[in-house]
């Protein structure tokens, strides 16, 4: 397609968006690249949100993603926009995945060739081995056909008997739960475990969570994970950096107060410096978060603040970024520490009334991979232990809570076999799941959003296109596809297409030139916490 008859709608569109998320950040290239005038506006003085890091004494920590899958997505966002993703980000594959840590035993080392995968799930049951490539080829199945729906919108139950729906619904078995699905293949609970235990991705329970994210699992063995050189913020940095050179501008540290709407519509946004008028918004925040603090309840027929407090939202989780003297050769870049009655342990989280001695742990060590994550002879470990999110007469988070949770991480490490680290911490920080909510704005501390319950994906999911303001898009793990990097970037894209086909149709609102433009910040400051 000629690209100079595309812009010619977009050529003189406004376009404002809240938030420098990785959601944020894909919106802003793929909108610009078509012409637009893009402003992000940022409460932080950095891009990524919490795909960022922050540094402290010679300590680099990823505050939240660490698990980078399936860069086809990103990689042909950057395409798409001119740029060739992997001269910008230095992506290294990791052939052993992860190690994954039985609390009875076994220690699994899972990697990305089959035999080996076969060889070390036979530790587990030497039966459930021999069905292995059969669970791997049936959901290259379930992925090829579920990959469509994904990659649109879903405005409307409608949506749901379009032709690619229709192909994937043999394949998805929607009455059934991840581990229930795993049983056909698998009879050991801990090898179903093995390939079940990526829900929490989601912030779900694989008891709970519906059989299509199967392919999560899936996508580890069948891609790989990724690790780029600088952490998941170098993936921001990058994004910002294309970002620029399509001419977006940054306004960092500057929080947005409100939308702006007249007649329905949005007419641009407001923060301490004045209004911005815009041609539509790009709502990159928390969901639940955002939406309630930046639009009045009054302006939400379908999304009222009632509606939302019925939703259902994921687990948070309490972390610990540990700064170690002395290195961790022999401990793999991640490791997952699965408790005895795992069962148990996530329904616990999802009571959220209790905090569990039992926990499991997902632990980064990613200095084997990128020694500059740590100063040398040190390490870097980034500790989640997932608990439940925030919700009236559930767990309180006040600093006795803070300790125990700090204990019984300690306690878990030395049974994952990390050794008792507690006397060689150079640096430490710890959030819970109050400080997810009060610090980096995350409605309940759910980290992972909105639940990914049956009654709560497709159309059902907030839409890309808002449905109670027009003009305003979502973008991030509140709406259709859901959590997850590359989901989010695939949301991202869907929305930016939906607003490029829905500029054409209206009018350019005629920007304001009594107030100023935001002020620009060129570089992410690397500040420490």
């Amino acid at each position: 397609m000629d690209r100079s008859s595309e812009n010619q709608s977009l050529a003189s569109r406004r376009i404002a968006v809240i938030g420098a998320g990785p959601g944020g950040l894909a919106s802003a290239m793929l909108l610009a690249h078509e012409g637009a005038e893009v402003t992000v506006f940022e409460k932080e003085d950095r891009v990524g949100g919490r795909s960022s890091c922050f540094e402290f004494e010679g300590f680099r920590f990823d505050i939240g993603p660490t698990f980078f899958l399936y860069p086809e997505i990103i990689r042909e966002i950057f395409a798409r926009c001119g740029f060739s993703f992997d001269e910008m980000v230095r992506l290294t594959r990791l052939e052993h995945l992860y190690d994954l840590v039985f609390e009875n035993g076994p220690r699994l080392a899972v990697t990305t060739d089959p035999e080996r995968l076969e060889a070390e799930i036979a530790k587990i049951s030497p039966q459930d081995a021999k069905h292995v490539r059969r669970f791997l080829d049936d959901n290259r199945g379930k992925f090829d056909r579920f990959i469509a729906p994904l990659q649109r919108p879903f405005n409307s139950a409608l949506d749901l008997v379009r032709p690619d729906m229709i192909r994937a619904l043999p394949v998805l078995a929607p009455l059934r739960s991840i581990d229930s699905d795993l049983a056909r293949y698998f009879k050991d609970p801990r090898t179903r475990l093995a390939f079940s235990f990526q829900s929490k991705y989601l912030g779900m329970s694989p008891y709970r969570c519906p059989s299509l994210f199967t392919i999560l699992s899936f996508m580890e063995h069948e891609f790989g994970i990724f690790h780029p050189r600088g952490g998941t913020e170098a993936v921001m940095a990058a994004m910002k950096q294309a970002a620029e050179a399509l001419g977006v501008k940054f306004a960092l540290s500057t929080p947005v107060e409100e939308i702006r709407t007249e007649n329905g519509r949005a007419t641009g946004v407001r923060t301490g410096q004045g209004e911005i008028r815009a041609d539509a918004v790009v709502v990159n925040g928390d969901f639940a978060h955002t939406i309630q603090r930046l639009l009045p309840n009054t302006t939400r027929r379908k999304w009222r603040n009632e509606r939302i407090a019925e939703k259902k939202f994921s687990c948070s989780t309490f972390m610990m970024y540990l700064g170690l003297r002395g290195e961790m050769p022999d401990q793999a870049h991640h490791t997952i520490f699965l408790s005895r009655d795992y069962e148990r342990n996530f329904a616990e989280i999802e009571e959220g009334k209790v905090l569990s001695d039992k926990a499991s742990l997902y632990v980064q060590n990613a200095g084997v991979t990128d020694p500059g994550q740590a100063p040398e002879g040190c390490t870097a470990l980034y500790v989640l232990m997932p608990v439940g999110n925030l919700h009236e007469n559930g767990f309180v988070w006040d600093e006795s809570a803070r300790q125990r949770a700090r204990r019984i991480v300690l306690a878990r490490l030395r049974d994952a076999g990390f050794g008792d680290i507690e006397e060689r911490i150079l640096v430490e920080k710890t959030v819970t799941p109050q400080e997810w909510q009060d610090d980096h704005a995350v409605h309940r501390g759910a980290v992972f959003n909105l639940a990914h319950s049956l009654g709560q994906m497709l159309h059902r999911r907030p839409h890309n296109r808002f449905d109670d303001v027009k003009g305003v898009y979502l973008a991030g793990g509140g709406t259709h596809p859901g959590s997850g990097l590359p989901v989010i970037f695939e949301g991202a894209r869907i929305s930016a297409d939906l607003m490029i086909g829905d500029l054409g149709k209206t009018r350019a609102i005629a920007p304001d030139r009594r107030i100023a433009s935001p002020p620009l910040v060129a570089e992410c400051s690397r500040g420490s916490v």
